[in-house]
């Protein structure tokens, strides 16, 4: 039976969201002056006032804007040297350790920047739809390659990369509301599976 599994990131497969670790670990002075001018903003956000996947770019830009691709891709490397394995769920390594891959293809599907999501995609043999950064000529732009892969951008992204590959069965796992919609557009969707 041929498989297709799609498997959320953060908080699905990590233990923590990687989104704070990965630009701590770029800059930490700058992450935590930003940290606290963004405070205001993240208030709205819990209160719903502001659109998550704008402050989302906002606050990575501010740490992120004007590094080259290189030095970005450097740190994705030392940042999954540093939490490999350890920050990866043991049960969601053991799963992953048993797919079938002569019989599956399988995906991380994440919101999260491709930019340090890669390395653990890499490592589990998996190919990567996430956020798209946006470089020129080799300069991070701050600014995102197309949508926030997030909710029916997932979908979006997925149909876009699957096309009209034929499979018996498709399965999903994740863990937050910006999953619902790829747990609903597969066979057997997985709501919190590794926690």
């Amino acid at each position: 039976m041929k498989k297709l599994y799609f498997f959320d990131f953060d908080g699905t497969l990590t233990k923590h969201d990687t989104m704070f670790m990965f630009l701590k670990h770029c800059d930490k002075f700058r992450f935590a002056k930003q940290f606290v001018l963004h405070l205001p903003l993240f208030s709205l956000l819990k209160l719903k006032l502001a659109k998550a996947e704008n402050v989302k770019r906002h606050f990575i830009a501010s740490i992120l804007k004007g590094h080259t691709k290189s030095f970005l891709e450097e740190k994705a490397q030392s940042f999954f040297e540093e939490n490999y394995p350890s920050l990866i769920r043991e049960n969601a390594l053991e799963f992953i350790k048993n797919i079938n891959r002569d019989l599956s293809e399988s995906y991380i599907v994440s919101a999260s920047l491709d930019i340090w999501v890669k390395p653990f995609a890499d490592k589990f043999n998996m190919k990567l739809i996430a956020t798209e950064a946006l470089f020129k000529d080799g300069i991070f732009m701050g600014k995102f390659k197309g949508a926030n892969c997030n909710g029916k951008e997932k979908v979006r992204r997925i149909r876009e990369e699957i096309k009209d590959k034929k499979f018996d069965k498709s399965i999903a796992f994740g863990d937050t509301e910006g999953d619902r919609a790829m747990l609903d557009f597969v066979n057997e969707g997985h709501y919190e599976f590794f926690h």
